[in-house]
């Protein structure tokens, strides 16, 4: 599985396999364990894993969520020390670790317990996605 088979969908938790689009809109699963199926019509924001970026404080001003995952599996691996429901100073500080450049203005603590939520998941669902650049290099 790749990112640009994952998607997350506005206003809902979780992550979502991409099955296949249909007539009325994309066919989605869950990627929890009761594998529910979804049709995402035009009404929903539906946002590929691949096309999510977070933002820097560099000069290119963002960093793809691939490189994110992977640079926290490479350095926590299984074992983050916090979750989605952890301090936001926590969140915060280990973001920093991860990314010293991440924009503190426009990364929202909410936005990291998404990102902490989603590794959980990947891990468990498709931690292929994790490691994709380190087998290339």
């Amino acid at each position: 599985m790749e990112l640009t088979e994952i998607a997350s969908i506005s206003g809902k938790g979780g992550l979502y396999k991409i099955l296949k689009p249909g007539k009325s809109g994309v066919v989605l699963e869950s990627m929890d364990t009761a594998k529910n199926k979804i049709v995402a019509g035009a009404t929903h924001r539906v946002s590929v894993l691949n096309e999510i970026s977070i933002y820097t404080t560099t000069k290119e001003g963002t960093v793809s969520l691939a490189e994110v995952l992977q640079k926290i599996n490479q350095q926590f691996g299984a074992d983050l020390g916090v979750d989605g429901n952890s301090d936001g100073k926590e969140l915060q500080a280990f973001m920093k670790s991860v990314l010293p450049e991440f924009d503190v203005q426009r990364v929202y603590v909410s936005d990291i317990k998404k990102l902490v939520k989603w590794y959980d998941i990947l891990l468990k669902e498709a931690p292929e996605v994790l490691k994709k650049e380190e087998a290339k290099a």
